[in-house]
Formats: structure tokens, sequence, C-alpha cells
């Protein structure tokens, strides 16, 4: 067999064959084997890898000692030799046994769902916070699999799966990788603070925040973009987004809300990565309005949005008011769209259409206005006219004797955060 040698200076490009174990849990669980192939090809290929083929195989547990059966495994190697191929990614997470079996027979690199999607994080952090991040899920992710991942750690400049922390710091000991776990939470914990402090100044000041969150690969920067005119990354892949980017976004009746995109959830998104992207997350916990963006022409959109819900449920954020905006319209099937669910809660939207986007605007409007309600106010009491116009728009004024009649479209967020100061001015019908 054919043996790759990796260059200390060099990157040769992953050239991977792609395996998929189909167990009785697999089934069990309503997610579609062949679209979380799909997925993870998608995935290798945002990663920078050539995919030259898939494996499949049905068995009713994984094998103990190489998740697949050890026909299959001799199958893989005559395919590695005959395309050539320096990796072999599975659709599942692997022990530490199991990579240090399935590298010794196949002599290539081994990678499992899990790190590449935490490779792809890698490449895609740009902030402090989204580095450390993503260095925490990885060596939380490697600990416990080190003794499996002997040759990986080896091949310098390999690509996927030797991005982030560096060959360096795997190849230490487990005291070593414990201290620097340790070294990056408390990092983390300032960087969290700092951004507790900010959205505590934020909510202070009144500021009504409106999170995106979908599926990746659903949008939701697209739609940042196109609202907002901010300047933010657009790709065609998975995790184009990784770190959050806030937008002031003004509504059709003048007043400004913050708009925040989030990192997409993905399917068997990793343990260790969801814990180490909570703060960045909790974004759409501190929501006053959660706008769940869901790619409409998907023929996974159900199980997509399922998988958005269960990950909001785990932030704690499930009972947040929320707008569902079935996105990518242009590109659906007319039966796609008479599929799809209609009435107050949900838009049908393409981001590139400027009417969608007007209406995404004022359903953020109405789902924001908590009703419309007068109040009396003494010309003297500056502070309470300054806080109607904090708390809605205020529609109508006039004189009635000695005070002031306002007529105010409440903003529903800030009046309750607000609305108590002013219930002695309340005009009760």
């Amino acid at each position: 067999m054919a043996h790759t040698t990796y260059d200390t200076n060099t990157q040769i490009r992953d050239r991977a064959i792609l395996i998929s174990l189909v167990t009785e849990e697999v089934k069990k669980s309503g997610i579609l084997p062949e679209h979380s192939l799909q997925e993870l090809v998608s995935l290798a290929e945002t990663a920078g890898v050539e995919v030259l083929g898939v494996v499949t195989q049905n068995r009713d547990v994984p094998d103990a000692r190489w998740l697949i059966g050890k026909g299959k495994v001799e199958e893989l190697l005559g395919m590695i030799d005959s395309l050539g191929a320096n990796t072999a990614i599975f659709d599942h997470d692997l022990s530490g046994a199991q990579v240090r079996n399935l590298e010794q027979y196949l002599d290539v690199k081994i990678i499992d769902r899990t790190q590449l999607i935490l490779d792809i994080f890698a490449q895609r952090a740009k902030t402090r916070e989204g580095i450390i991040q993503v260095e925490l899920a990885q060596l939380s992710y490697l600990l416990p699999r080190l003794s499996g991942h002997g040759k990986n750690l080896s091949r310098l400049g390999g690509g996927i799966g030797t991005r982030g922390p560096g060959e360096s710091k795997l190849e230490t000991d487990r005291r070593h990788i414990r201290g620097r776990i340790g070294d990056l939470k408390k990092q983390l914990e300032a960087v969290t603070k700092h951004r507790k402090l900010y959205r505590g100044r934020r909510q202070k000041s009144g500021a009504i925040q409106v999170a995106l969150v979908g599926y990746t690969n659903a949008g939701k920067s697209t739609l940042l973009k196109q609202l907002t005119s901010a300047e933010v990354y657009i790709e065609n892949q998975l995790f184009a987004t990784l770190d959050p980017t806030s937008r002031m976004l003004e509504l059709p009746g003048g007043s400004e809300v913050i708009l925040t995109d989030t990192v997409g959830f993905i399917q068997n998104l990793p343990h260790d990565l969801v814990a180490a992207f909570r703060a960045t997350l909790e974004e759409a916990n501190e929501a006053d309005l959660i706008l769940h963006v869901v790619d409409a022409s998907s023929p996974m959109r159900e199980r997509q949005m399922s998988v958005v819900d269960s990950i909001l449920e785990e932030l704690g954020a499930a009972d947040k008011p929320q707008l569902i905006l079935f996105n990518k319209k242009d590109i659906c099937t007319k039966e796609q769209l008479e599929m799809l669910p209609s009435g107050p809660g949900y838009l049908k939207v393409s981001a590139l259409d400027d009417k969608d986007l007007l209406a995404v605007k004022e359903a953020v409007q109405d789902h924001l206005s908590g009703g419309i309600f007068t109040f009396r106010i003494p010309p003297e009491d500056g502070g309470a006219m300054a806080l109607l116009y904090r708390i809605g728009d205020v529609l109508e004024q006039k004189p009635e004797e000695h005070d002031m009649l306002y007529k105010v479209k409440v903003h529903k967020p800030d009046y309750e955060k607000w609305g108590y100061l002013l219930d002695s001015f309340l005009i009760r019908e």
C-alpha cells in the first residue's frame, strides 16, 4: 500500500473517503442516514477536504473494535489504495481505541464528525472569545481520546483535525492539557464577564434585542446584511458565521432594535461545543424576540427546525417569543411553498426581496407592540414625558385642562421593563 508522507512545512490537502454506519439506534432517532451523510459531505467540503467517495454499512450495533465491521474495514482499505485517499472521515463519534485500531490498519488519518465540526469552527473563529471557545472544545473532546490519536497528532501540517490548539499542545501529557483547559476556562470567564456587562448596559439603556437563530446555512447572515446593510461574511457554506454580529435595525415606525446574528445549529452538534459557546448563544436567551430562520427549500426542513428548538430548550430560551421566517422562498417549488405553515407567527420570505424585508420589519414591530394606551401627564413632569418616548411610539398628544394626554403605541419589552413607573398616569378605559 502507498504511504502518505506529510511535510512539516507544506499542508497537503485532505483527500477523504466518508463512512456512514446505520444502526437500529440511528433508525429510531429520526435522523435520515442519507441526509446526515450528505451533511457530512458538505461539512468536509467546507473544511477544504476533497471527497473521493463514500462507504455505508447497516449493522444492528456498532463494532466495538472498528465501529464498522471487519469486512467493511478491508473494503475501505481497498478504496483508500485505489483512490489515493489520505483521510477517512466517519459520520459518528469514535472512541480513542477505535481511532487507534483504524489508524494502524488503514494507515491514514482518522477523523470523526465532531472533530470535523470543531475543525471548521477553528477555521472560522476570529474574535478572542471564539478562538478560546474552540480550543476549549477541542481539548475537552480530545482529552479522553488522547491514547487513540498518536499518528494523527504526528502528521504535522495535515489539515483537518490538526488546526486550532496545535500539535505541540496535544502531544503533551494529560496533566498539561488539563492545566490548559483550566487556563482557557478562566480566560473565557473574563471574556464572558465583559460580555455580560456589555449586555447589561444594553438592557439598562432599554435597547430591544432581536436574535436571528437557525440551522446552519439557513440564510441568517444574508438576512442580517439585507435588513441592516451590515458588512458581514456571507458564503454558501456551513458555519459561515461563528462570532455573533449585532447591528441596529430601524423599524417602519422609526424605532430601533438591536439585531444579532448567531452561530448556526446542526444535528449532533458536539456537546463540548454547545457548552463552550454557551456565552455566545446566550444572545438568544437574552433576546426580546427570536427570529427562527428556516431554509424552506431543504427536504430536511422539519428535522432542522426540531434541532434548533431542542438546542434553544437546552439554552433555556424555548419560551421566548418567536417569529418563524421560511427563507429562500425564491428557490422553492410551488409544492414546497404550499406545504409550509402560514398564519400569525410565520412568514415566507426571500432575503433578496425588498417587499419581504419590509414585511419582516413590520412583523417584528407588531410582535414587539403591546397595544395602544393613553396617559395623562402634568406638563411639569419632564421625566414621565421622556419615559413615554422610551417605552413606545407617541401617536398623538393634546392638552386637556391642566395636563397633556398622550396616546402611545407601546413596545412590549420596554413597557414590561419601565411601564410600572407610568402606572399612575395611565388612563384606564
